[in-house]
């Protein structure tokens, strides 16, 4: 295998990307990228492994993008937010003719990125998008269920947390309230349907899940693309949703209240002589407070759960299946560069299926394949948890099965 060039390579989803490709033997070079120079030779510096090299690029500078991956196996970007890096970074991979893979999870951006199914097509690219968490994992697990478990499939509903992360970007936070003040798409009894988060819309598709290890939150439309994507893989789905939350809850509500403030837009207000976008303000306070509020809710490390409970009918009856991937020692960093990283080497490999084209995870990612390497990468990082030498490597991956008589069942403490 080559090289895989991962843009973005010094931010914290980026760079974990890099460390987990690093403890996949096949991998040759990794190509580190950051706008920041001094940011992607740190990295390599860090970490320390002979088939890194730092590069600097502007991932809006499609021409130096494509010049600087010309030759590479696969481009892996990271670079968000994706409604305004998404499209620049795969237009780049298909002028210069190398495989892609992204971790977008902006449903506007997965759009855009979907209008250039043709020309990936006419150029030859395969491109494989949101290949993250949520989306990601769940679309595998949606797919895992619909072919393992299922005749045909007619629900996916997708729960997320995380937090506890030290500290998180402008990136990261420009995300989430580009969330909370644009329309959420959910799939709902065969039709799609535009909710919003803070309004009463969305607020009465509102939730509360209980998270192994984390206990009950309530969660909330989030517009994230498998609600849009599932449906054309699963011509029998009739429902598809999507709801997250971050933990410490006062930090999210914060977010939440800042928001209905108005501090969500990015029209500048002049104040005094300075001209500020009110949602750099926004960023601002919640990078400030964000300390304090960990400190009150007691929190003390980066957790995770993904929550997928898929239901459809098997023999003529209605089943429901439970997956559930958690961490107490992984928050979204890793929730996210993890899999981006095992979607890179599988597109290496050249193990996606379908063609050319522009594809959510559910349309080409081989399920068991993705689930055997993502459980080698899982214990090399040492992530799953204290396995016996020489036992085989298993992912943290729960599956639960509901009868159409009711019964809980867990048919896999991993898999």
């Amino acid at each position: 295998m080559g090289s895989i060039v991962v843009l973005g390579g010094a931010g914290g989803v980026g760079r974990m990307a890099v460390e987990t490709l690093l403890h996949v033997d096949e991998v040759d070079e990794v190509v580190v990228t950051d706008l920041r120079a001094d940011a992607a030779t740190s990295v390599v510096e860090e970490l320390a492994d002979p088939r890194l090299r730092a590069a600097s690029v502007d991932v809006v500078d499609t021409d130096a993008v494509a010049a600087l991956i010309t030759g590479a196996d696969v481009v892996l970007s990271c670079v968000g937010p994706f409604y305004r890096f998404g499209p620049p970074a795969l237009e780049a991979a298909i002028r210069a003719g190398v495989r892609y893979v992204d971790v977008c999870d902006d449903l506007d951006a997965t759009r855009a990125l979907l209008a250039l199914d043709g020309a990936a097509r006419d150029a030859g690219v395969q491109a494989l998008i949101g290949m993250g968490n949520s989306p990601g994992i769940a679309n595998v697990f949606v797919k895992l269920c619909a072919e393992q478990f299922l005749d045909t499939v007619t629900s996916a509903d997708i729960m997320h947390i995380h937090g506890g992360e030290p500290s998180e970007g402008a990136a990261v936070l420009k995300h989430r309230v580009h969330a909370m003040v644009n329309d959420v798409p959910l799939f709902v009894d065969g039709t799609f349907v535009d909710v919003r988060m803070l309004e009463p819309s969305g607020q009465a598709f509102i939730r509360t899940e209980d998270f192994p290890g984390l206990g009950p939150y309530p969660v909330y439309p989030y517009p994230h693309p498998e609600t849009i994507t599932l449906p054309a893989a699963f011509p029998s789905l009739r429902r598809a949703t999507n709801l997250g939350v971050v933990f410490p809850l006062s930090y999210f509500e914060l977010t939440q209240d800042l928001v209905r403030a108005g501090l969500g837009g990015d029209e500048p207000l002049r104040v005094g002589d300075a001209e500020v976008a009110p949602i750099d303000v926004l960023v601002a306070v919640l990078q400030r407070d964000r300390p304090r509020l960990l400190a009150e809710a007691d929190v003390t490390g980066r957790a995770g759960c993904l929550r997928v409970e898929v239901t459809g009918e098997r023999d003529g009856a209605e089943h429901t299946y439970v997956c559930t991937l958690s961490s107490t020692s992984a928050g979204a960093g890793e929730g996210t560069g993890i899999p981006a990283a095992i979607g890179a080497v599988l597109h290496a490999r050249g193990a996606l299926a379908g063609g050319p084209g522009v594809h959510p995870p559910e349309a080409v990612v081989p399920v068991d394949e993705f689930l055997a390497l993502a459980a080698d990468v899982i214990s090399r990082l040492g992530l799953s948890g204290g396995k016996a030498d020489g036992a085989p490597a298993e992912l943290p991956l729960t599956v639960e099965h509901i009868g159409p008589d009711g019964a809980r069942e867990v048919l896999a403490g991993a898999l």
